[in-house]
């Protein structure tokens, strides 16, 4: 992991934005969201960003309110992606990020979002 990522399970970072000082960004796509439902309180940024990674991280620095140092963090569906954004992130100056390594579907890293019943809501929206 580079410096600043800290891999976490679905319940930890469920707890950590529960106080309000984490903010958890869904990266996924629109489509995904649909499907499953979106992780309760989670920014919907997806990294397929219209507008590039410019767009990307203008929206979550804007997420953040400008602190790069307040700690953020990204879930996927599977853990493949929020590993490449939280590097990318880091490259870009974020400094405190947890990569929610399990995702909304499961991973070797864990059961998942979804399967560990953690509160979502539905995206109908998107």
């Amino acid at each position: 992991m580079a410096a600043g990522i800290t891999k976490v399970s679905a319940p930890e970072i469920y707890d950590l934005t529960q106080s309000g000082g984490t903010v958890l960004i869904d990266v996924r796509q629109p489509e995904e969201w649909k499907q499953t439902g979106v992780p309760e309180g989670a920014r919907l940024i997806s990294m397929r960003h219209p507008e590039g990674g410019a767009g990307f991280l203008r929206d979550v620095r804007s997420a953040v309110g400008g602190d790069a140092n307040r700690p953020i963090a990204i879930i996927c569906r599977t853990g493949n992606r929020s590993a490449a954004v939280s590097r990318a992130l880091s490259d870009a100056g974020f400094t405190h990020i947890f990569d929610v390594s399990e995702g909304m579907a499961g991973s070797g890293d864990g059961p998942g979002w979804i399967k560990r019943g953690l509160p979502t809501k539905s995206c109908a929206s998107c």
